[in-house]
């Protein structure tokens, strides 16, 4: 699953450490996370969409696998 998270928290003037002191986790998981290393949970997800006031598919694109 790809994201949006490194470029809209840029745009909007957001460092990495007050991302993660908002949302209750590592800076390193905010780093993961805009690098591609590791998938949100569902709960986390969520809190990072409602804290750009965006909906989860604003901020994570998600892509089938295909399965064939």
């Amino acid at each position: 699953m790809k994201n949006r998270i490194e470029a809209i928290r840029k745009t909007r003037g957001i460092r990495q450490e007050e991302f993660a002191k908002a949302l209750g986790v590592s800076r390193q998981t905010i780093s993961s996370l805009e690098n591609g290393r590791y998938n949100p949970s569902i709960l986390l997800a969520y809190r990072i969409a409602r804290y750009f006031e965006m909906s989860i598919e604003e901020v994570f694109v998600f892509e089938e696998e295909d399965t064939q």
